[in-house]
């Protein structure tokens, strides 16, 4: 548990501009108090002890505003900012060094057994009040913008937006790295543009067809 409070430092101080200083992380932030209390009901689920598991997580989301199952796996470097609302399943798998902002859902879809819930690789960012839903794989280094709706396996490196989530972006340049949420590409939008610019080509073509008309019917 030391090394989760050091790896949570750490993490808040290189990706939160907030994180004034060491001492300011290990008290006042949320996700290492709710990391905390998950490595210890996660220990006491893997020991069998479920019922005393599933009330330090309750007692952990009481303080902190997170619910984390405590059959869920959550690897190293977690960080957490905020968190208010935070849900995570019970067969979710988090890799190391995800960052996860508040009101995430990693739920299910229904009331199927077995594996139901999302697994996170390496290096994943999911952004404010998205949902990833079911027994679904988001790829190492993935970008899941603010309010998506992700239902579906997403490749290595790509950036998710929109409902249903759509892939945007594979490769290039991560999102994820500056956490710029202000400049997700818009699928929508950009599907619009590309609509408005197929019909000014179609005027222009008819346009063309009727000044061609005229200049031989003269």
């Amino acid at each position: 548990m030391f090394r989760d409070v050091v790896d949570f430092i750490k993490s808040a101080r290189e990706r939160d501009p907030a994180a004034c200083s060491a001492l300011c992380v290990l008290l006042c932030y949320p996700g290492l108090k709710a990391l905390l209390f998950h490595r210890v009901a996660h220990a006491l689920w893997q020991a069998g002890l479920r019922l005393p598991g599933r009330m330090v997580s309750q007692w952990g989301r009481f303080f902190t505003g997170i619910e984390i199952h405590p059959g869920a796996t959550i690897g190293r470097g977690l960080f957490v900012d905020h968190g208010m609302g935070l849900v995570i399943g019970e067969t979710a798998e988090v890799g190391d060094n995800c960052t996860l902002y508040q009101g995430i859902t990693l739920g299910g879809t229904g009331k199927e057994r077995g594996k139901r819930h999302p697994t996170l690789e390496d290096n994943v960012t999911v952004g404010a009040g998205a949902q990833v839903l079911g027994n679904i794989r988001i790829g190492r280094g993935s970008y899941i913008g603010a309010n998506s709706v992700v239902v579906k396996d997403v490749p290595a490196e790509a950036t998710v937006v929109g409902v249903p989530g759509r892939v945007v972006r594979i490769g290039g340049e991560r999102v994820a790295v500056s956490l710029q949420h202000d400049r997700l590409p818009d699928p929508i939008i950009e599907r619009l543009a590309e609509l408005q610019q197929e019909i000014e080509r179609v005027e222009r073509e008819l346009q063309e067809r009727a000044a061609n008309k005229r200049k031989n019917g003269s």
